[in-house]
């Protein structure tokens, strides 16, 4: 099962060398990871995409909340969530096949940031559904490049307060 866990930690040089060395020192498998600052410009927000079941995702999070720079772990599966990705898509999109292409992206809500002799480039955002979903009526094989963020997300409603480590 996949599970989305989010990470208050410190926000200083080395902290997502440990992070990323607790998963490949055990060979769990880490599907996403994403970092960015938050309100606070000496906490970092890390969310972390990882599968396994209920034993290995407790392991994690055990090995997680040892880590000295850790501040927070909280596991978003079964929370009220809000998560977003980001892709950047290049289409293959000839004068034939553009209009249909612009069509696609505005029923994704998609963004046409560019467009060449014969290509589109597409921002989208939203769930990484709404993304695979986009690509698959666009079609994998029209697609020249992408890239994807990984998944950001953060709990609904209240606010995840900074605690004292092993709180």
């Amino acid at each position: 099962m996949t599970h989305v866990i989010s990470l208050l930690v410190e926000n200083h040089q080395g902290v997502l060398v440990r992070i990323a060395g607790l998963f490949s020192g055990r060979a769990y498998n880490l599907e996403s990871l994403t970092v960015g600052v938050t309100t606070d410009p000496a906490v970092s927000r890390v969310t972390l995409v990882c599968s396994g079941d209920d034993a290995v995702i407790e392991q994690i999070k055990k090995q997680l909340n040892k880590l000295v720079d850790v501040i927070k772990v909280i596991d978003l599966t079964g929370l009220k969530s809000i998560n977003r990705e980001l892709a950047l898509v290049k289409v293959q999109a000839g004068p034939e096949r553009r209009a249909e292409i612009i069509q696609v992206a505005d029923v994704f809500r998609a963004r046409v940031i560019d467009v060449g002799a014969d290509s589109i480039s597409l921002e989208v955002t939203g769930s990484t559904e709404k993304i695979d979903d986009l690509l698959s009526i666009i079609g994998t094989s029209a697609v020249q490049e992408m890239a994807r963020s990984g998944l950001v997300s953060i709990e609904r409603g209240r606010k995840t307060k900074k605690t004292a480590k092993g709180a």
